[in-house]
Order: C-alpha cells, then sequence, then structure tokens
C-alpha cells in the first residue's frame, strides 16, 4: 500500500501553548455566536430574533478583533480583510456571504470563487510589488483611422511566479489551481504556464477532528519528485480546515529530500487552527486567506463555514470517484477554454506519468 497517513495527534503536536490557549479562547468566544444561531434557528418570537442577530453581530466582531489582534503578531498568516484598506473589505465580505449562501448555485458558485482568485492573486503577488510595472502593448481591433495599440502599465510580478509549481490537493482545490495558474500566465511576461503536481490526498470522515487520518495516495497522484526540488510551490485550496492535508504533502517531500524555495497556501476561508498548525509544521509557508473563521466542529468542517466547497465546485461524485480527467471533462466547454492552457498541462501530466 503506497499511502502516507498522518493523525490529527501528530498536528497539534506543533502547537505551543500559545497556541492552544488562543485555540480555546476563540472557540469560547465562539460559543456566544453558536447561542444566537439557536436562536435565529428555532425561535420564531421577533423581539427573540432581533436580539439574536444584533448579539450574532457583536460577537462575530468580538471574535474577529481577536483573529486580527493574533494575527498580526504572525508574519506567516496573511488575511486579505486584515490587511487591506477597509474600503476593500465590503467587498470581501460580501463575496464571502455569496459563497456561504445556501441558495448560491453551482455556475454562481464557480463565479464568485474566480472572483475571490483573482482578488487573492493579486494581493498576494500584485500589492506586494507595487509601485514595481512594467509596459504592455497591445493591438486593438479598431483600425480607422490607423491601427491603434493601447500601453498599458501592469504591476512586474515575473520574478515571483516564474519558478512556481501548481501543486493541487485533489479534487476541490483543481479549478482553484487552473485559476491561479492562468492570472500567473496572464500577468508572465513570456506567457508562462506552470506545471502542475496533482496530490491525491483525503481525510478519513468516518473520524472525528481530534482523531482524523490524513491519507495521501501516491499511486493515484501525478508529480516528478525532481521537479519540486528548488521551485515555488503554490497549493491553492479554498477550504484550509484543520491544515492535515497540506502538512502530509509537504512532509512526504520533506522526508524525500526536497527542498522547497518557498511554499505558498492561498485560501478562500481558512480556519484559524488550521492556520496555525500549518505555520507551526513548515516553518518556510505562507498562508494566505480571504477570510478567516474560527473553528472548526467535532467532523472537522470549518464554522461558520459554507459547507463541502469540493461538492458545490464539482458536483456530488456516485459510487465511484470521478478521476482527473473525468472532473476536468466534467467542468464543461465554457471552463475548458477559459483554462485551455491549464487543461492541456494537467491532461499532459496526468497521461505523461509512466513516459
Amino acid at each position: 500500500m503506497n499511502k502516507i497517513i498522518l493523525h490529527a495527534t501528530d498536528l497539534d503536536g506543533f502547537l505551543n501553548e500559545d497556541d492552544k490557549k488562543a485555540i480555546e479562547t476563540v472557540g469560547n468566544k465562539y460559543q456566544t455566536s453558536l447561542t444566537h444561531c439557536t436562536t435565529l434557528g428555532n425561535s420564531t418570537n421577533e423581539i427573540e430574533l432581533e436580539q439574536a442577530r444584533k448579539g450574532l453581530i457583536e460577537s462575530a466582531a468580538d471574535v474577529g478583533r481577536y483573529l486580527k489582534k493574533f494575527c498580526e503578531k504572525e508574519p506567516n498568516i496573511h488575511v486579505y480583510s486584515f490587511e487591506t484598506s477597509q474600503e476593500n473589505h465590503g467587498q470581501a465580505s460580501r463575496l464571502i456571504a455569496k459563497l456561504r449562501d445556501p441558495k448560491t448555485g453551482h455556475e454562481e458558485f464557480l463565479y464568485y470563487i474566480q472572483r475571490a482568485y483573482e482578488m487573492m492573486f493579486s494581493h498576494v503577488y500584485c500589492d506586494s510589488v507595487l509601485p514595481n510595472k512594467r509596459s504592455l502593448i497591445l493591438q486593438t481591433p479598431v483600425n480607422i483611422p490607423v491601427t491603434n495599440f493601447a500601453a498599458h502599465r501592469i504591476p512586474d510580478v515575473g520574478i515571483k511566479i516564474e519558478n512556481t509549481v501548481m501543486c493541487v490537493m485533489l479534487r476541490g482545490a483543481l479549478l482553484p489551481s487552473m485559476i491561479v495558474s492562468k492570472e500567473i500566465q496572464d500577468y508572465s511576461k513570456n506567457n508562462f504556464i506552470t506545471p502542475f503536481a496533482l496530490f491525491k490526498i483525503k481525510r478519513d470522515d468516518s473520524k472525528k477532528e481530534m482523531n482524523m487520518d490524513y491519507i495521501l495516495d501516491l499511486n493515484k497522484s501525478y508529480f516528478k519528485l525532481d521537479e519540486l526540488e528548488g521551485k515555488d510551490l503554490i497549493f491553492a485550496d479554498p477550504m484550509n480546515a484543520s491544515g492535515g492535508s497540506l502538512i502530509t504533502i509537504v512532509q512526504y517531500l520533506e522526508k524525500e529530500g526536497i527542498k522547497p524555495k518557498s511554499i505558498k497556501f492561498i485560501n478562500v476561508i481558512s480556519a484559524f487552527k488550521g492556520a496555525v498548525r500549518i505555520c507551526r509544521a513548515v516553518p518556510n509557508v505562507e498562508v494566505h486567506t480571504l477570510w478567516m473563521d474560527p473553528v472548526l466542529n467535532e467532523r472537522a468542517y470549518i464554522l461558520p463555514g459554507l459547507g463541502d466547497a469540493g461538492d458545490r465546485l464539482n458536483g456530488v461524485d456516485g459510487d465511484k470517484p470521478r478521476n482527473m480527467i473525468q472532473l476536468l471533462a466534467d467542468y464543461g466547454t465554457n471552463i475548458t477554454n477559459l483554462y485551455r492552457d491549464q487543461v492541456v498541462e494537467i491532461e499532459e501530466t496526468v497521461l505523461g506519468k509512466n513516459k
């Protein structure tokens, strides 16, 4: 059995005493929110409901202030809504609200995931190089009175992106990885298409958060170890719950003697505990997330969360889980045409594994 397994008890071993106290404090604060959620979910009394709404708003603000204060001391944890200007927070909050909403259907969910990762790419890469820019000159379709050309100044992120490998933790991370790869291609000077490393990893959902197992199946993964050495590795997964999947992969690479130049983990929502675990377990990692949620439930799902992001992105698998090629095909022509170069690169990675 060619599998690597990491246990939840190993994850908590990375946390120091201050981390554990902070996680406990956030959990206690969120209990207040859960009390208000119970009222909102069960009461029919309008006065009680209005009090619960106000209480939930106050509780969320209290939790947010605590998380922001903690993250300000952690150089490797970056939360968009903590680091950007106040003017940007409404956009981020509304986007997260749309993703959380059960009424947001599949196509709309894909649209907001794309927006989220475009925002995150800009913050992770473009904001960090300003005011360094390069000129981009393009011919336009207008040819009267002459053929027209337009000049644009765009952030010069080439040095930050052109040593990159996209590391995909199947299956919810597939489309986000393609989106980030496309952003890299569009900002590159030479149309750089990232290589892909595909890791088949899952957690054992029959277990609870406190005794969870994370299983990396090497037989169903597609990558070449030597192509990861000295590279800037990007993991783009919409949800960072416990951090176990990323830590399992990175520890495997370390045991195989692979030393990446850098590791970035880019999320839409990250649980506080998962972000802290990753930064303690992987010293050279940077966690970038659009939004931070406070706690995990006993099944290791993020609260308040947005449900299973993989299912909402890709649909629910039947009795037989879909393979990589089936997942790509299920995206349909609109998605595959938009990310055609990325799809080709992934297909060649999968089909060329044994060449």
